[in-house]
């Protein structure tokens, strides 16, 4: 294998992925968030899989912070499973796929759509089946991902979500954040995450954690650990790692926290500074000294978005730690790059 994985290659396009979404896509998010005025949604319905159901966990605590409108996941085995009937007049109904191919993601939007819907289909294949049925079509023009697991797509799907938000807000800040996001990206991928490297390669099982948006990134977090490094992750709300999950926390157990500099970072710390107390390893990525195993990453401005920075340092950390742990993280043994579940 050579030096450079597709993984870490495709990592370091998500910059300029980014950057073309937001000038390319400029109209359709005006569009999107004219709609959304205009209909006035009571909720936003939204269905994914994998990555792309962590992108829009990313999503739905930004839009129901900066809108006010609830976010909810409907369950794809709904649809092409149970063959339940969904009733969604006046809703908008949002699916976010890379390939835009599996047939229960199909499903649940033509369901949406049957109940009174305006669909909006964000993909990586413009011409997908999922596309093609769709209302609106949002590409996230990333390019080309051969690695099987997802990065400068998850990233991009995430930055379109958040555009999105920022065209029904109307948020100047977020909107600033937004045009900042590329250089953050592009720094957060240069971030020195090697003191973290002896505390993971040979941990047994980690924790992933943070609040709002940073929850979201630490689900993505664990799902990378598992499918790359074949590491056993769990993701939690800082908040909830003090329930039932700190029984675990043993001295040098590792935790990755995501601890943006936002409205929850105090009660974060809270939290960070209580399981130290009980002896875990706290690595934090952050555009704030929070402790000797700090990965100092890039802020855009807007706290809530950060943690797509932190991302880009933890995909870079991920593949790193695949390698020393003796996997390629570009062909893990038991996944494919489109999985068509129904």
């Amino acid at each position: 294998m050579s030096e450079r994985s597709l993984m870490f290659l495709e990592t370091g396009e998500a910059a300029g992925a980014v950057d073309r979404l937001l000038q390319r896509e400029e109209k359709t998010f005006a569009e999107i968030g004219r709609l959304i005025g205009e209909r006035q949604p009571p909720v936003v319905t939204v269905a994914a899989r994998g990555s792309s159901d962590h992108a829009v966990s990313f999503f739905k605590y930004l839009f129901e912070i900066s809108c006010g409108i609830p976010v909810a996941s409907i369950g794809p085995s709904v649809a092409s499973v149970y063959r339940a009937s969904l009733r969604i007049p006046g809703g908008l109904h949002i699916t976010v796929s890379q390939s835009g191919a599996s047939p229960d993601i199909i499903a649940v939007q033509e369901e949406a759509k049957r109940g009174g819907a305006l669909t909006v289909a964000i993909v990586n294949v413009a011409e997908s089946p999922l596309a093609r049925a769709a209302d609106i079509v949002l590409p996230i023009h990333a390019g080309e991902e051969k690695s099987v697991a997802a990065t400068k797509s998850f990233i991009a799907s995430a930055a379109a979500l958040a555009a999105v938000t920022q065209a029904a807000s109307g948020s100047k800040a977020l909107a600033s954040g937004l045009s900042r996001l590329p250089e953050a990206l592009e720094t957060a991928g240069g971030a020195d995450y090697e003191p973290a490297l002896p505390l993971l390669v040979n941990a047994q099982s980690l924790f992933t954690g943070g609040r709002g948006p940073g929850f979201a990134i630490a689900l993505e977090a664990a799902l990378k650990a598992k499918e790359t490094a074949k590491l056993h992750a769990e993701a939690f709300s800082l908040a909830e790692l003090m329930h039932g999950p700190m029984q675990l926390v043993e001295e040098d157990f590792p935790i990755l926290a995501f601890a943006p500099e936002d409205e929850a970072l105090s009660s974060s710390i809270a939290v960070m500074d209580k399981l130290r107390g009980m002896g875990a390893r706290i690595v934090a990525f952050s555009s704030r000294p929070l402790g000797q195993d700090t990965i100092a990453v890039p802020s855009t401005g807007y706290g809530q978005l950060d943690p797509l920075a932190a991302l880009a340092s933890y995909y870079r950390l991920v593949e790193r730690l695949a390698r020393e742990r003796g996997f390629n993280p570009d062909t893990p043994d038991k996944l494919k790059k489109v999985t068509e579940t129904i």
